[in-house]
């Protein structure tokens, strides 16, 4: 019987937390679990042992942190060394188990928010899965916190190996991942990449998990899988301790099986006692069944939208069809101009952006994937991949950033033959259009028949209805009267056999005069006829006049409350061509051209020191207000600092020019603590503060107490900042801040990272916690006393 076999037939239980349990059996400070697969074989063999002794099915390798940026060229032995002593433990206990081989972040964080290249990510867990696929039962993706990471992670395990992927990431307790991602973001990403369980892990304790279990029940559907620390840690006398025992985490579990989990274990904290209370708990229990949910959803790294039901808004703008300056941008590389209309679309309720740049002068696959990145970095709605060419789409597919909708496959055999295999392979929704070899049937009977060929085929290799979208193609009325009539007697034939439709409104009024009019009124009546989405101008008044009055007079907006709201701010926006931003407007946007040019313009007639304090300043607070309030997420975070830094490039040039450069604030020395190897949240902390004025001292990762302290002393500086995202490395932290306590009173310390609290900062004699990035701002900016 194979794990998945196991999965169907009732509960699985994984093993529980290994870290903490090798301190208490003489892991020191510093020191790499991974490397007792060598040192200590015995004892690796022994812990997982205990788990099975404790009831459990499937034991996790000891690899946790294996990979070639923290091992190099050891990533093969410490493997096999691993999944020696897991096999070594089933041997010894003389029953079945499954074995999974445990990977874990790399430690970087990937373009564009930090200097890992996604490809460089996919080849690094690529050598961790191939040392361990012929011997390993199933592969487990865990602890991931960026939604690009897990994507990376995911692709390298599909083409390297024939097991199955179950995945867990660390969610905070708003049910979000460190760069923004929410749990239908990461269920759409995941079951669009084909993996065949997801859920929790880490960060959380039973009880926070429980809170976040309904969003992500009601969304997946593969089995769910939760593994909670044992509580939220502390330190005690040098080790770290959970809040939850075994009986109070045992009894929470059982709550998650009773609500629809399949897979259930633990991480940081958790003992074999609590494993095996946890089986105690559950085992009596029948599971319910696994369903599928049937949401057509498409993602960014941060949310996922649904197809079905209120029809959902894609912007047409970023298409060079028939517009002459963005064809001009284009060519000339102006990716400012491009990032600009993304953006404009954004504010105007877009909640889709289509994405073409289909000119026969352009290198298409090259420029597709180009343009893409570029707009995930300042806008964080999902995008439509618009291409007619399958290299194009194959290349922009692998590399986005969540799961895309592909625009598109049609009837034609060689479409589906080149369409379908990128779809299963990386995930999507896919617009499907109402043609084939012989064109467009001219009645809505013949558009059906394509979209039943188009099921068929889709079924063969595994795409189920509803990861389609049909478009029945809106013809232009002025060539055919009877064309907008066929369209939308298939828009209502599709829609009530529950699939899910869309449509390029304005095809429909090419030719005729008053061309908004004709296309807002057939908008209007698409959406009666049970319209999914439509690919339109949400900068054309007529367009968000229509779409809110026919949501209202189709009984989709309760208590008029969309359509009030869209009166109450529905005052003529003029849209001026190439009109010019702001250095504010840029800063919040994220668009560091434009950022880099305002200022130079505002210089004109603005002090340098004045421009600082008045403009670029007052907008990084407006973004970090945003960050906190959880309205904008971390890679915008990051936008936005690189658009102030271009603008404090242009500051900085202008004193130099006038013979005086401003004195940057007071220094900040920060590092990640010894033994750590993780500085993705150091990296960005480091970031932010340098927008922020402050000379950062960057000591690096897995850094000596005495190092920090020789640093801080000689610098003089006043604030010490350090990380760490491990539990066993918190120690290192804790002997970090007693050193400069005792040896350097002048400078305060603070701390931050996933493992940490304002409890546990307080209990290691830290003067300041920083829950995230712009808290760590926050501390500087109220030490300093800006």
């Amino acid at each position: 019987m194979n794990v998945m076999d196991a999965v169907r037939q009732g509960f699985v239980w994984f093993d529980g937390g290994t870290g903490t349990l090798l301190q208490a059996q003489g892991l020191r400070p510093g020191e790499r679990p991974e490397e007792w697969n060598l040192r200590h074989p015995e004892r690796i063999t022994a812990l997982h042992r205990a788990y099975l002794d404790a009831g459990c099915d499937i034991l996790k390798t000891n690899t946790f942190g294996v990979n070639r940026l923290r091992f190099g060229a050891q990533v093969d032995t410490l493997v096999s060394a691993a999944l020696d002593c897991a096999e070594q433990a089933i041997a010894d206990a003389g029953r079945p188990a499954f074995v999974a081989l445990d990977i874990g972040p790399c430690g970087k964080l990937l373009k564009p928010l930090g200097e890992l290249d996604f490809e460089d990510a996919v080849s690094l867990f690529a050598e961790v899965v191939r040392a361990g696929k012929d011997r390993a039962d199933l592969i487990l993706i865990e602890t991931m916190n960026d939604a690009y990471e897990t994507k990376a992670a995911v692709l390298a395990a599909k083409e390297n190996a024939a097991l199955p992927i179950f995945v867990t990431n660390v969610y905070d307790e708003s049910g979000k991942l460190m760069t923004g991602a929410d749990l239908a973001a990461m269920v759409a990403l995941l079951e669009g990449l084909g993996v065949q369980a997801l859920g929790m892990n880490c960060s959380l304790g039973p009880a926070q998990m429980l809170r976040l279990l309904p969003q992500l029940l009601e969304t997946a559907s593969v089995p769910v899988i939760v593994n909670p620390n044992a509580g939220l840690p502390r330190e005690v006398n040098g080790n770290t301790v959970y809040d939850v025992g075994p009986g109070e985490f045992a009894a929470l579990m059982r709550q998650m099986a009773e609500q629809g989990v399949r897979i259930l274990g633990g991480c940081c904290g958790t003992t074999p006692e609590y494993i095996r209370l946890l089986i105690q708990s559950t085992k009596d229990l029948t599971p319910l069944p696994v369903t599928e949910k049937k949401r057509t959803l498409v993602s960014s790294y941060t949310h996922a939208v649904c197809l079905g039901g209120d029809p959902v808004l894609i912007g047409e703008r970023v298409n060079p069809t028939g517009k002459k300056r963005l064809k001009q941008a284009l060519l000339e590389n102006d990716t400012d101009y491009i990032l600009r209309m993304a953006a404009e679309q954004e504010e105007h309720g877009a909640q889709i952006l289509d994405l073409n740049v289909g000119l026969p002068e352009l290198d298409e696959p090259a420029v597709l994937t180009q343009t893409m990145e570029a707009i995930q970095e300042i806008t964080a709605l999902p995008l439509q991949l618009d291409s007619s060419d399958p290299e194009a789409l194959a290349r922009a597919m692998r590399r986005y950033n969540g799961k895309p909708l592909i625009n598109s496959v049609n009837g034609k055999q060689e479409s589906m033959e080149a369409v379908f295999p990128l779809v299963r392979r990386y995930g999507g929704t896919l617009i499907a259009l109402t043609l084939d070899e012989n064109g467009i049937p001219g009645t809505a009977e013949g558009r059906l028949a394509i979209a039943d060929r188009i099921l068929n085929r889709a079924a063969e290799y595994g795409i189920p209805p509803h990861e389609l979208v049909f478009d029945p193609l809106a013809m232009t009325v002025s060539a055919d009267t009877n064309a907008a009539a066929v369209c939308l007697d298939t828009v209502r034939a599709l829609s009530l056999r529950g699939l899910r439709t869309s449509l390029g409104v304005s095809n429909v009024s090419f030719g005729l005069p008053g061309r908004e009019t004709v296309t807002a009124s057939f908008f209007a009546m698409a959406i009666r006829e049970g319209l999914s989405a439509a690919i339109m101008n949400p900068l054309s008044e007529p367009m968000r006049a229509a779409y809110y009055t026919a949501r209202l007079l189709c009984g989709k907006d309760e208590r008029c409350a969309d359509y009030l709201g869209y009166m109450q701010n529905a005052a003529p926006r003029p849209v001026e061509k190439d009109q010019s931003l702001t250095l504010h407007q840029a800063i919040i946007k994220g668009l560091r051209g434009a950022a880099s040019e305002a200022a130079k313009a505002a210089l004109q007639g603005c002090a340098p020191y004045d421009l600082i304090q008045n403009e670029i300043i007052p907008a990084l607070d407006e973004v970090g207000r945003g960050f906190e309030e959880k309205t904008l997420y971390l890679p915008q975070l990051l936008m936005s600092a690189e658009a102030a830094s271009a603008a404090f490039d242009a500051v900085r040039a202008r004193m130099e020019q006038d013979g005086g450069v401003q004195a940057q604030k007071e220094k900040i020395v920060i590092a990640t603590v010894r033994g750590d190897i993780h500085d993705i949240g150091k990296n960005i902390v480091k970031v932010l503060l340098q927008n922020y004025g402050y000379r950062v001292l960057d000591l690096g990762r897995d850094v000596p107490p005495q190092t920090v302290l020789d640093c801080a002393v000689r610098e003089r500086a006043r604030l010490v900042g350090l990380s760490a995202l491990m539990t066993t490395t918190v120690p290192a932290m804790e002997e970090t801040v007693r050193l400069l306590h005792e040896k350097y009173p002048q400078a305060k310390v603070m701390v931050g990272g996933a493992v940490l609290t304002q409890e546990y900062a307080d209990r290691i004699g830290a003067d300041f916690y920083a829950k995230d990035a712009m808290g760590a701002v926050r501390v500087a900016e109220q030490y300093f006393g800006r």
